[in-house]
């Protein structure tokens, strides 16, 4: 939901960006392999470490790559299949980073409930993109959610941030919601799936090739006995 929004608001901000990057020769699959790994090195770095402020503002800084390569791909009529899925996949492991890093830190200080909580996002983020690219591959629309990449980006960045800065439980707060949210995500698009092939009804199983019966052969071989015969087919 807040994808959509956003996306449009940050593309008109970053045009001038990206026209100026594509001028210097810099493609768009370039700004998505060094932003994902700014994400990474970024979340890993600092997180773990507790520096949730700076951490956040590192990050927050290379998230933007994601909206900057779009933007030049349009802008420069390379928008393609490949670029998508480059992006799509590099997400993943933006995505990763952040609520790793973040489960590292509260292993390390022994937080159990904050632990648990970040690897639910963790595993729902990751569990609700793929039942979206899944059910899409299958020919299924499944763009519905609740709480999609969007929320979970800013809701976790925009916590983690003022956890950094001293402010108390939000971070946990947004977390649970988060952690919930993303749940509730995965089951409304199987079930958003399901009723769609429920519409279609059931798919027939390929049939094996019918084939004619050949003439009648007589084999004899140490298990059968002289003069048995047996169906020869083509």
């Amino acid at each position: 939901m807040l994808n959509r929004y956003a996306r449009a608001f940050f593309t008109r901000v970053l045009t001038p960006t990206a026209q100026f990057l594509l001028r210097r020769g810099i493609g768009p699959d370039t700004v998505t392999l060094v932003g994902t790994l700014g994400v990474v090195v970024s979340a890993l770095a600092l997180f773990p470490r507790g520096d949730f402020f700076w951490g956040t503002m590192a990050v927050a800084s290379f998230i933007f790559s994601d909206l900057l390569d779009g933007t030049m791909a349009r802008l420069s009529g390379r928008v393609s299949k490949w670029g998508g899925f480059l992006d799509a996949t590099m997400d993943r492991f933006g995505d990763a980073a952040i609520f790793g890093g973040l489960s590292y830190y509260f292993a390390d200080v022994h937080d159990r409930p904050m632990l648990v909580l970040s690897l639910i996002c963790l595993v729902s983020g990751a569990s609700t993109s793929y039942a979206r690219a899944k059910a899409e591959s299958l020919g299924y629309e499944c763009s519905v959610g609740f709480v999609e990449r969007g929320e979970r980006l800013v809701g976790s960045l925009a916590a983690t941030g003022l956890a950094g800065l001293g402010v108390p439980f939000v971070q946990a707060i947004v977390l649970w919601g988060l952690a919930i949210g993303s749940t509730a995500t995965v089951v409304q698009r199987i079930l958003h799936v399901r009723k769609q092939a429920v519409a279609s009804g059931p798919t027939a199983a390929p049939t094996a090739p019918v084939t004619s019966a050949g003439p009648t052969t007589t084999v004899t071989s140490d298990h059968l006995k002289p003069g048995k015969t047996v169906e020869a087919t083509s």
